[in-house]
């Protein structure tokens, strides 16, 4: 009961704020102690969420809802202007992630996970064996559909008990596996689009292979404490191949699409609707994954309107700063601004935005689309307490990258 009234007053404040702001008075109505309004109501937002994890897709409703109003009404802000600009990377993202929920049920129920325990090493060595396979995967998928795999790889393998460390880790390994690829990651598909070489972002992985190697090791070990793999095998396992093969048509069908058309969820959706033709699709999943996916949205066009037009100089220090930023303020947005703001260091920054949203579960798309599967991974807390390497990986990454390369910035 006090927890419902205390949420409850959260929610006022988000809706209320802007109005007592200006009711009451003050030198700058659109400021407090000099922060732009918009700023405090988007953290209001993230703190919500990270305390009441249960009811995240209603505070990311609510909060869209109050900073859209403020906007709109006292700001006078171009809405349809905006929403025009933004929709294609919002119908693509929305595409992904309910089309990659269904994949990875597609892959469950081929059985492939099933055969995957005998093939892996015993010990922390086939944890760590699962993760580089989510890393690679990524490289050239979209870091969604290898977090997806990987999770659903996880609940097999150690027969549902899987550490809040090593899930994690799997949503880490595939924001790294994709941040030094063009088709890995959506913040570096806009660096290509824009003209950015794709040997530029290449340099990414200088720093994403030792932080995978950091967090990955450590992690491992964490599941190999709690549950090791089960290696059980009764019978000969069954390949279901019309689903393999469905699984198969959505992963090229993703790639196509992204490299031809910058828009890999036509091809997804495309492949679902082939494969209905020759398999089953469970659509029963779509429920839960479309609340994850809707309060994905509403915090990225909230995020989206915030007011961030200006960046500090293209540095390694403000590309290491927008990293943790990303961790809680989608990447999305931030790369459009440095994009716009030109002569960074593609490779640091691919690498920063894409693994520093790792740190916190909703900071990336692969974060909120695994927590579909693993409900538990929405308590801040236990992800930051449990996925502590995470953050340290990144660090050492980023240090690794600095002291072997430099700094190379490059106007596109």
């Amino acid at each position: 009961m006090k927890k419902n009234i205390l949420y409850t007053a959260f929610l006022a404040v988000i809706i209320s704020l802007p109005y007592l702001i200006r009711l009451f008075g003050s030198k700058d109505p659109g400021k407090i102690a000099g922060i732009d309004l918009e700023f405090i109501l988007f953290g209001f937002i993230l703190v919500t969420v990270s305390l009441f994890h249960r009811k995240i897709l209603y505070t990311a409703l609510t909060g869209l809802g109050s900073v859209t109003l403020y906007k709109v009404l006292i700001q006078d802000f171009p809405l349809i202007q905006h929403l025009g600009e933004e929709k294609m990377i919002l119908i693509n993202l929305f595409g992904l992630l309910l089309g990659f929920a269904l994949l990875a049920r597609h892959f469950e129920e081929s059985r492939i996970p099933q055969m995957i325990p005998q093939m892996l090493p015993s010990g922390w060595k086939g944890p760590f064996v699962m993760l580089a396979i989510v890393f690679v995967l990524s490289s050239f998928l979209d870091n969604i559909a290898a977090a997806l795999i990987g999770g659903t790889l996880a609940l097999v393998i150690f027969n549902g008990k899987v550490h809040p460390g090593f899930i994690a880790a799997i949503v880490a390994a595939s924001n790294a596996g994709g941040s030094g690829s063009v088709v890995g990651d959506t913040t570096t598909t806009m660096m290509w689009i824009e003209g950015v070489p794709a040997t530029r972002v290449l340099t990414a992985y200088i720093a994403a292979v030792p932080a995978f190697l950091f967090f990955g090791y450590f992690a491992s070990r964490q599941q190999d404490r709690l549950q090791g793999i089960r290696k059980v095998h009764s019978g000969k396992t069954e390949i279901d191949f019309r689903k393999l093969i469905l699984v198969l048509l959505i992963l090229s069908g993703a790639i196509i699409s992204n490299v031809l058309l910058r828009l890999p969820a036509l091809g997804v959706w495309a492949a679902l609707l082939a494969g209905a033709f020759f398999t089953r699709t469970s659509w029963k999943v779509l429920p839960a994954a479309l609340k994850s996916t809707v309060f994905l949205l509403s915090l990225v066009l909230t995020a989206s309107m915030m007011p961030v037009e200006r960046l500090p100089s293209a540095s390694p220090a403000s590309a290491f700063f927008l990293g943790l930023v990303s961790s809680v303020f989608d990447n999305i947005p931030l790369t459009k601004l440095a994009l716009a703001q030109n002569h960074y260091d593609w490779g640091m920054l691919a690498y920063t935005v894409g693994f520093g949203g790792s740190m916190i579960w909703f900071g990336s798309s692969a974060g909120v689309a695994i927590s579909t599967t693993y409900p538990e991974a929405r308590s801040v807390g236990r992800w930051v307490k449990s996925g502590w390497h995470v953050l340290l990986a990144y660090l050492i990454g980023f240090l690794f990258l600095y002291l072997a390369v430099g700094w190379k910035p490059l106007n596109y």
